[in-house]
């Protein structure tokens, strides 16, 4: 299970980076274990290292060791504390990204009912899922177009289709 905490002002950006299938992943938090956001390459609304911010490898141990887990296909659910912050529209989008199981894929229009949201809604679903700060982790890779189609992800639709494979999914 995957636990939600709230962001703190904290000044201070930790991070490290990962090697992946994907490329170099790029992890973030603030220091206390918990995670903020994963980027890749060329994602468009990524992260990208600031001068100020302090190389950590210790402090994303458990993330790194379960994100290699999970592109071997030995990890089906991360484990992780994570600490984004969002409106409150985005977090119970991201909240209902977080229940869509390893190996299954949702719609933008069952995620916005699954949030309580109005089909109405779709739109603005699909601009809290291109918002997730947490590629990967939190799996906005499982959201597909009504037809079936692979639709929008920020880190490129290849990506999408490299994770859905190694998840089963298609």
């Amino acid at each position: 299970m995957t636990t939600t905490e709230p962001t703190p002002a904290t000044p201070t950006t930790y991070y490290t980076t990962l090697d992946s299938p994907l490329g170099e992943l790029l992890l973030t938090g603030d220091g206390s274990g918990a995670l903020s956001s994963l980027s890749m390459p060329g994602q468009r609304g990524g992260r990208t290292v600031q001068p100020d911010w302090r190389r950590a490898p210790d402090a994303f141990r458990d993330a790194e060791a379960q994100l290699r887990a999970y592109f071997a296909g030995e990890l089906k659910d991360f484990d992780l504390v994570l600490r984004t912050h969002g409106t409150d529209f985005r977090e119970r989008i991201w909240a209902a990204l977080d229940s869509v199981p390893y190996g299954a894929t949702t719609t933008y229009g069952a995620l916005a009912a699954e949030a309580g949201a109005s089909r109405a809604a779709v739109r603005a679903v699909g601009g809290a899922v291109g918002a997730n700060p947490l590629l990967v982790v939190r799996p906005c890779h499982r959201v597909i177009g009504a037809d079936g189609s692979l639709t929008g992800y920020a880190g490129g639709l290849e990506r999408k289709q490299l994770l859905l494979s190694l998840e089963g999914a298609i």
